[in-house]
């Protein structure tokens, strides 16, 4: 199985690393580009937005290869739960296209993203930790447009997003693997992570294309689903400690989180809208300290590799008492203050 799911993620990465490449010479040809007027940007926005495309093209091809070989695994899939997923991550990477194209406003994005939360409530997928279902709606409402957003956020610099996504979608495929199940979207994660390692090509710092929104929607939204699914509620029921599903959401989104906490707080204290881009984000200002643009990523995604893998320890290997989830929580938190003091001491410098 694994052998046959490595030449699957092959055969994907090839041919959306074509997809990538394709879309990146027609928007050269054809000046296909946003032109985003909106905000401070962290470097030029002339520049093809339609990594979206090929994640999007990985996905369908996920998609395709459970309908066409997916019994021969011997698991099926609820039909209303397919095409919920379906549906919802549609919806977030047209929205996401079409604000590209047209810049649309902080409120069509809302009532979109608000749009998906209902989707996958509606075909089943919702967090489940209170005894209220109100409440369990409520959550996940909050958390599916908190996640697009955040995840929109973050891609501020090259690889940035790409790489937190990556590193989260390889832990929960870590998850199902051991053992088997799931088998539906243990296909659809590989078939997406293979579209993203191949966006490094055109990514990775000085990069000639950017997910754009309809890249960053698209992972939100598949983000929301897995997270959902395999975060928040996880299978293990070894421990009822009820902090535990938000612990493992927290440390397997470390970074995404405080970044969005971090610019969300400051700006409100500047007086400023935190939907607006701008160059104040927790990457940017571990830039001011004098790294390089590939140092930041590495950076980050050595953090967020580290406290994501604790996460996947916890729902592998439950610990038997409540200490290591203390300790693990506490040095996220260090973490988190730590890259939010640093936004507090070191100042915006001209990018060189």
């Amino acid at each position: 199985m694994i052998l046959k799911l490595c030449i699957f993620f092959l055969l994907v990465f090839l041919l959306t690393m074509g997809v990538h490449a394709f879309f990146l010479s027609r928007s050269k040809r054809q000046n296909i580009k946003k032109h985003n007027i909106t905000g401070e940007r962290w470097a030029s926005q002339r520049k093809p937005m339609l990594g979206g495309v090929g994640f999007f093209a990985g996905f369908a091809l996920g998609v395709l290869t459970w309908i066409f070989f997916g019994t021969r695994l011997g698991q099926t899939i609820d039909g209303q739960l397919m095409a919920g997923v379906l549906a919802a991550v549609s919806l977030a990477f047209v929205m996401g296209l079409i604000d590209d194209v047209f810049n649309t406003s902080p409120m069509f994005k809302f009532a979109m993203q608000f749009a998906v939360g209902v989707i996958l409530i509606s075909c089943g997928i919702y967090i489940q930790i209170f005894e209220n279902q109100w409440l369990n709606y409520a959550l996940t409402l909050f958390w599916v447009v908190g996640i697009m957003n955040s995840l929109n956020m973050l891609d501020n610099m090259d690889s940035v997003t790409n790489t937190m996504c990556i590193i989260v979608l390889s832990g929960i495929l870590v998850v199902l693997l051991t053992p088997l199940r799931d088998a539906f979207f243990v296909v659809l994660i590989v078939a997406t992570l293979a579209s993203m390692v191949a966006f490094y090509k055109f990514n990775w710092h000085p990069s000639t294309m950017y997910m754009g929104d309809n890249g960053s929607q698209f992972l939100g939204a598949f983000m929301a689903i897995v997270s959902i699914r395999y975060l928040w509620n996880p299978a293990t029921t070894e421990i009822s400690n009820p902090v535990f599903p938000f612990l493992i959401v927290y440390l397997a989104f470390l970074i995404p989180l405080t970044d969005t906490a971090t610019v969300t707080i400051n700006r409100l204290l500047r007086g400023q809208s935190p939907f607006v881009g701008g160059t104040d984000h927790t990457t940017h200002h571990l830039s001011y300290r004098g790294l390089t643009d590939r140092q930041v990523v590495c950076l980050m995604g050595a953090i967020n590799l580290v406290s994501a893998s604790v996460a996947v320890i916890f729902l592998l290997m439950p610990p038997k008492s409540s200490w290591p989830l203390w300790v693990a929580g506490c040095t996220a938190l260090v973490v988190s203050g730590l890259l939010y003091a640093n936004t507090k001491v070191t100042k915006p410098k001209q990018k060189k």
